[in-house]
């Protein structure tokens, strides 16, 4: 008897539906044009929105790191692990986002999820975007709060969820994106903020995909909307538009501290490597020096979006270079996938349960280093998948 029977049943039905993922494989450099299982392939999968995975300052950085300081830490942070690397990285983060303090996690994920466990407990209450990443979604279930979910953007339903939290007694945490992952679209953190002032609430902003791309020199939505000294804690990324892997979370020299002593993935996980940590610290440099990649990710942006949608294509609500293109029905997302790869363009189908059923995509993400001729391409590409799955007229 296979106890684990039951995970290959789910695995078959899967299969049948249409809707199992497998996994493409990276045989080159994340770059515009990829190499995938085999196949040269225009790469609107990435979120390397600035093109930093190859930028030659980045490249420099890592070796010289690793000649220097070998090829790990050795330890947590809290151990012997916080090399010099670490706290350089974190003063520049601090500076860019005008803060007191910034700490460095492992990854976005625990960036989100160990700082809401932390800072939160079982009397305490989380006023939260339906929509939210899934890592604040699992920082709440850990923290063991009150969780209080509004439909998405609905400023209204979050009041009401707020004044009711408010008199309950505890402390309250109003959290929300900065720009949705899936849909593109930017939070309306103005009108959030107000919010969170009105009722005495902390305000948490996770600035994953708005790090590098919002804000100057891509300093996010809290500089996006002017609103400095007003949002309590800002989580940004190390993994997408600074090209290189881990997560920060940006704040009081007092929540950092708080952090270094009660954050979970900071005291349990062995620190970045020397030579991430110096790839993180070039990005920013870059970030300062060459705002002009910035523009160009806009101009590409722009450009994608309007062609799709000539062609009669959905592309949702998206603001930003994240660009659902709308299908419906999951299987129908994992096959328009899968034409458009035999196309010449990675563009991965995304369903249930990273997605509301019914509300399947393909979502593409232009970025910085990709040509007119790389979108040109690419945009014939879904002219044709999309006239061979009925999903644009012949």
């Amino acid at each position: 008897m296979n106890p684990l029977a039951y995970l290959g049943e789910q695995l078959d039905a899967w299969r049948a539906e249409g809707t199992l993922q497998r996994l493409r494989v990276l045989e080159s450099e994340c770059a515009p044009l990829a190499r995938f299982d085999g196949r040269d392939v225009i790469n609107l999968a990435s979120n390397n929105y600035l093109g930093l995975t190859t930028h030659p300052l980045l490249l420099e950085a890592a070796l010289e790191a690793t000649r220097r300081y070998g090829v790990g830490s050795g330890a947590v942070r809290t151990i012997s692990g916080t090399m010099s690397l670490h706290v350089e990285l974190e003063e520049k983060i601090a500076r860019f986002k005008n803060v007191e303090g910034c700490v460095v996690f492992q990854s976005g994920f625990t960036a989100n999820a160990g700082t809401v466990s932390a800072i939160l407990g079982p009397e305490d209450h989380i006023v939260s975007d339906a929509l939210n990443h899934a890592s604040i979604i699992d920082g709440c279930r850990l923290s063991r709060a009150k969780i209080h979910v509004y439909a998405h953007k609905d400023v209204a339903q979050a009041e009401e969820k707020l004044a009711a939290a408010s008199q309950a007694g505890g402390r309250v945490l109003l959290i929300s994106d900065g720009v949705f992952s899936m849909d593109g679209d930017i939070g309306p953190l103005p009108k959030l903020v107000e919010l969170a002032e009105r009722y005495g609430a902390i305000m948490m902003v996770d600035d994953a995909h708005a790090s590098g791309v919002l804000g100057r020199n891509g300093r996010g939505t809290v500089d996006h909307f002017g609103l400095h000294g007003r949002v309590q804690i800002q989580v940004g990324t190390l993994s997408k538009a600074i090209g290189a892997l881990g997560g920060y979370v940006c704040g009081s020299r007092d929540l950092i501290e708080f952090l270094h002593q009660r954050g979970r993935p900071f005291l349990f996980s062995t620190s970045h490597p020397p030579a991430v940590a110096a790839t993180c610290i070039a990005a920013f440099d870059v970030l300062e020096q060459e705002p002009q990649r910035i523009g160009q990710l806009w101009e590409n942006t722009r450009y994608f979006k309007e062609q799709l949608t000539k062609e009669g294509f959905d592309t949702g609500v998206s603001e930003t270079p994240i660009t659902p293109v709308m299908v419906g029905e999951a299987a129908a997302a994992h096959a328009f996938s899968a034409a458009l790869f035999e196309e010449g363009v990675l563009a991965t189908g995304i369903g249930f349960p990273t997605v509301p059923k019914g509300k399947a995509r393909v979502r593409t993400i232009v970025t910085a280093t990709h040509t007119r001729e790389h979108l040109d391409r690419a945009l014939e590409a879904f002219r044709r998948a999309g006239r061979k799955l009925g999903l644009l007229a012949a």
